[in-house]
């Protein structure tokens, strides 16, 4: 070892060295092969017992001359036999006799034996000392592996406290922790909830400084409940509280309190508080707490005390434990905060609840900028993503991630180098409503019906000024939908207006109305439009006051009265309200029916327009859509165009564009309507 090594080390005292201890690993390995070989033992010892013999076949044996030798005990006649008799399973050669042998006895026994074998047979006796030895012998394994059980198990749990052991494990809090040098999420990650982002900031100033706060006697909130949709940033915006205050994160999901066993989920929740005020300053983040944190009652969980339920009566002391100078933050996430029970969202718990809502079109180009630095996007960069922004209405943060993320997927399938609009639009329409299926083979009478079905949509949309402008209409089938009609709506929407409700009923009618300009017989094709409009309708009625008859009042079924839920009452109206409610409904959608028939019957050229170019295009935009209402024509070439122009130039031939034709000179006949 080099000099410098020698005289940078401590120095070791000169006294009598101790001797190491054995660790605990160790120990529990010694424990672990002790136990093995005592049933390995016990093992043995059952496949050699000796074979139970009868007292009649001993004494027919013994004069047969197959026994040489024979111990006596007490209560037992044991040998060996010299041949295995047939009736004896296995190659047992050793047998026992239970007999009464006591010293009255013992002389008779041995001049029988003696005499039936004419003197061949050896007699022995052994006395009691050997028996017990024997006996002592016998009970060791046993005894054995009861001290282990006793160690391994009730020991280490009384040791433990439910905490740590083998099955003490259980008790132990499986959260993940991110120290202040592992988190890499700050504000500037978190785009789209300013406002949110504004109103917990002040956490992180109690984190950083907890002394300005105390200066005048202000206490920061204990908990903080984060609601919203899923996908809206609730997890990201905890880690970066977390980044910002540089304190360790705690996070874990409410179903991992629960467990199998009762009592484990309040031992978790516990063992998890414990570790967070050792390590405070710190965050506990609870993602999910609707899993144990749900309303108790009769009528929610049957008026049982079960595992979910202790386990939320241990986090509701463990956070009213919290001392004014203890600097651990709890927050919490959840997207069900209706079902939250009242003392968990009380003042001195989670005294604060912020709402982190769907992004706006501002909200939405922030987050998609945030998201876009990962991937390569041709320029101009801003316009695509306002584009984008405007074309993504009720998207969360994380469904705007998926649209970066797959139009990344789909340029690099096509061989660009770099993302283009085409592969964001598709990429949203994939995140939305699912891959195009442009392999499928569609029956044509089946296109066509989709064709109309389609131009109906466009058509009443475009006409109607209360209604989203139309964006783009396809026959391509994507996910479970035969073809689809595209918005782009103008702003985002915080209240629906009756003039935009009806104007969408209206929209919605329009495609079977269309199918039945072509077909005889109406199909399946149009149940999403029913149950979307029945769904809208019934909202206008029951949740809205957009019913003349019902008026002002309220008649949904997710706000019950506690009383209601406690004796399993689903509505609180009567009979008749349900069927004026039935009525209602009906009217509206009836009068939306008849409205889109009438606007139909008077557009039929545009109708049959809009259908012959989705025949021939499959896909057409809305600036298109317009320009066939106003009797032009549309100038690019179709699908099979394409088609036939790259198969001649694989081939070697030129092949002159096709004559554009007007709307009524389409190749190929089209039916004419029913």
């Amino acid at each position: 070892m080099p000099d410098d090594e020698n005289q940078s080390s401590p120095q070791r005292p000169s006294g009598p060295r101790t001797p190491p201890r054995m660790t605990r690993g160790a120990f529990s390995w010694i424990i672990i092969v002790g136990l093995a070989l005592t049933l390995l033992l016990l093992l043995n010892r059952g496949m050699n017992q000796p074979f139970d013999l009868t007292i009649t076949a001993f004494w027919r044996e013994v004069e047969n001359g197959n026994i040489k030798n024979v111990t006596l005990r007490d209560n037992v006649i044991s040998g060996v036999f010299e041949n295995v008799p047939p009736y004896v399973p296995g190659p047992r050669k050793e047998f026992e006799v239970k007999y009464l042998v006591t010293s009255q006895n013992i002389e008779g026994l041995t001049e029988r034996i003696k005499s039936l074998s004419r003197g061949e047979v050896t007699v022995r006796y052994e006395p009691v000392n050997n028996l017990f030895y024997n006996l002592l012998l016998t009970l060791i394994p046993w005894l054995l592996i009861l001290a282990v059980l006793w160690f391994v198990v009730f020991r280490q749990l009384r040791q433990s406290g439910g905490g740590a052991g083998m099955l003490g494990n259980f008790g132990r809090s499986r959260h993940r922790i991110t120290t202040k040098e592992h988190t890499n999420v700050t504000f500037a990650d978190v785009a789209g909830i300013e406002e949110p982002k504004e109103e917990v900031y002040e956490i992180v100033e109690f984190l950083k400084n907890p002394k300005r706060f105390q200066r005048l006697g202000g206490r920061i909130p204990r908990g903080v409940l984060l609601v919203g949709e899923p996908g809206c940033g609730k997890t990201l915006l905890a880690k970066a509280i977390a980044g910002e205050a540089e304190v360790p994160f705690f996070s874990i999901s409410g179903s991992d309190f629960v467990e199998m066993f009762v009592g484990v989920g309040a031992s978790r929740v516990r063992d998890l508080f414990r570790q967070a005020k050792e390590n405070s300053p710190c965050i506990i983040f609870l993602d999910e707490i609707d899993a144990v944190g749900r309303r108790r009652g009769v009528g929610y969980n049957g008026g049982g005390h079960d595992e979910r339920e202790q386990t939320l009566n241990a986090i509701l002391v463990e956070m009213d434990g919290f001392e004014s100078n203890d600097q651990v933050i709890v927050i919490a996430a959840t997207n069900r905060s209706d079902v939250l029970d009242p003392a968990l969202v009380r003042p001195g718990r989670f005294d604060r609840q912020v709402f982190v809502p769907l992004p706006d079109v501002k909200g939405r180009f922030e987050i998609l900028k945030v998201h876009a630095r990962k991937i390569k996007i041709a320029p101009p960069l801003e316009p695509k993503l306002q584009r984008i922004a405007r074309a993504t209405p009720m998207f969360s943060g994380a469904d705007l991630a998926a649209v970066i993320n797959e139009s990344a997927l789909l340029a690099t399938l096509a061989g660009k180098d770099a993302v283009e609009l085409d592969d964001l639009e598709e990429a949203r329409d994939k995140v939305k409503w699912g891959r195009a299926k442009r392999s499928r083979v569609v029956e044509e009478k089946e296109r066509l019906l989709v064709a109309y079905h389609e131009a109906g949509h466009a058509l009443v949309q475009s006409i109607l000024k209360d209604a989203d402008p139309v964006h783009k209409v396809s026959i391509i089938p994507r996910g479970p939908y035969g073809g689809a009609t595209f918005s782009l709506p103008e702003k985002d929407r915080t209240a629906y207006y009756r003039s935009y409700l009806l104007a969408t009923l209206r929209v919605l009618c329009a495609g079977r109305l269309a199918e039945e300009l072509v077909g005889q017989d109406v199909n399946s094709g149009a149940s999403g439009d029913i149950r979307q409009a029945t769904a809208m309708a019934r909202m206008m009625v029951t949740e809205w006051g957009m019913s003349d008859s019902l008026g002002f009042v309220y008649h949904g079924e997710e706000t019950l009265s506690r009383r209601a839920v406690d004796i399993g009452l689903t509505r609180e109206f009567s009979e008749k309200t349900s069927e004026l409610i039935d009525v209602e409904v009906k009217k509206l959608i009836d009068a939306a029916y008849e409205d889109a028939r009438r606007i139909l019957g008077e557009h039929r050229d545009a109708l049959e327009a809009i259908a012959r170019a989705l025949l021939k295009y499959e896909t057409i935009d809305g600036d298109e859509v317009r320009k066939l209402m106003a009797g032009e024509t549309i100038d690019r070439p179709s699908v099979s165009d394409l088609i036939a122009a790259e198969q001649s130039r694989r081939a070697g031939t030129p092949v002159a564009r096709p004559v554009q034709r007007p709307p009524d000179e389409t190749t190929g006949p089209v039916p004419s309507p029913a």
